[in-house]
């Protein structure tokens, strides 16, 4: 029987290999450059397992092989970021003269990366629309090499079509690829449902204690070679105590993820009933437009949502955040902790209209208790609404 049958034990096994470091069970962190050869002749060969810091380490093998178990993919490399993780995917088999479509609702980083340093390389970009699925065709041309998607979207949480999108794109030679950051390769496969580059910003719920910035990008058999030859000439490397971090996390990835999507439930499902919420983006709810992808598509879903309040002052809003005391007001997202930001996604889109008038709140339910967390929301309300109109 394969001890990796469930996904549980690969998650706490994968790469655990204590007869090669004296019995410990966690590999231990390697720091350094320069890898030391016998003879001349080895060296010329190249016949050891690692020769030169920057090209592998046993820290940095550790988690590209359990991550690439995970993903089921033919390869994984380890970035220096989210961000580096986004553009490499992108730079490894998207050049001068390409076309790269872009869902409009991405990370606004690669928005500004593909309007300036994309254009300024050279590749011709444009924007669609995240929910026409297989309406994708009419957006090809024929210099189209890759279709970058993020599954759900930043703020507003839209779910693609991801298989749809695949099955055209391969048809005409074009590759697929997803910020599966939210999901992660545990509740949504990515590269099982077509994609060929899978991104994940491990900063996020890989590393999952807020402690460490890396990115990482898994790839088919499809885009492997490209992904591979890319990441070692631009000499990405990612810091060997970042990587251990990293791999720390992993250990406990399904544990939290599952108390990340029940606490994010009981608050969505919470704030779709509140007075002064218009609207909740979590692909979980029955109320969300894409909740039939999701529910065909995904495992579960993580501790990001989004809300729209009604319409109100800025003030208002402002004193909704600025009054919570369990939700830190602040970036990134996928550790244990909750945050909370005020968000206009109408400064970064393009080819969809956000006509919203309300203020956009995101929220990352963190591992607190739910109710704790509902009872700090209420406390913000009553702040807000005192200030709404």
């Amino acid at each position: 029987m394969n001890k990796y049958n469930n996904v549980q034990t690969l998650l706490a096994q994968a790469s655990v290999q204590p007869e090669q470091h004296h019995g410990f069970v966690n590999t231990p962190i390697y720091r350094g450059s320069t890898v030391a050869f016998p003879t001349c002749e080895s060296m010329r060969e190249g016949r050891q397992r690692y020769v030169y810091g920057r090209w592998n380490n046993p820290t940095t093998e550790a988690l590209s092989q359990a991550l690439r178990q995970l993903e089921g993919a033919e390869g994984t490399v380890i970035c220096p970021s989210g961000l580096s993780a986004c553009t490499t995917a992108i730079l490894a088999v998207v050049g001068a003269g390409d076309h790269l479509l872009v869902a409009d609702n991405v990370y606004a980083p690669i928005r500004t990366f593909c309007e300036s340093e994309g254009r300024r390389l050279g590749i011709e970009v444009s924007f669609y629309d995240p929910t026409i699925g297989s309406g994708i065709i009419d957006f090809l041309r024929p210099n189209t090499k890759a279709i970058y998607t993020e599954s759900p979207g930043s703020l507003t949480l839209e779910i693609q079509d991801i298989p749809a999108i695949a099955k055209i794109a391969h048809a005409h030679d074009i590759l697929v690829i997803a910020d599966n950051t939210w999901g992660t390769p545990l509740y949504f496969p990515s590269i099982d449902l077509g994609v060929d580059l899978s991104i994940m910003a491990a900063t996020k719920y890989i590393v999952g204690h807020s402690d460490a910035v890396i990115g990482t990008v898994s790839a088919s058999k499809r885009a492997w070679d490209r992904l591979k030859r890319y990441h070692f000439n631009m000499g990405l490397f990612a810091s060997p105590d970042d990587v251990a971090l990293a791999l720390r996390g992993l250990r406990t990835l399904d544990v939290r993820l599952e108390r990340h999507f029940k606490n994010a439930t009981i608050v969505a499902k919470w704030l779709d009933n509140h007075p002064d919420v218009e609207s909740v983006y979590y692909p979980a709810l029955e109320s969300h437009p894409q909740h039939h992808l999701w529910k065909r598509d995904f495992k579960g879903a993580s501790g990001l949502l989004s809300f729209v309040l009604k319409p109100s002052t800025q003030a208002a809003a402002d004193a909704l955040l600025d009054n919570l005391s369990l939700f830190s007001i602040g970036y990134s997202w996928g550790g244990y902790e909750s945050l909370a930001m005020i968000a206009n996604p109408s400064l970064v889109r393009s080819e969809t209209a956000w006509e919203v008038e309300g203020h956009l709140v995101r929220l990352h339910i963190g591992l607190e208790s739910p109710h704790d967390l509902i009872e700090d929301l209420e406390l913000g309300f009553s702040k807000y609404n005192s200030l709404k109109s």
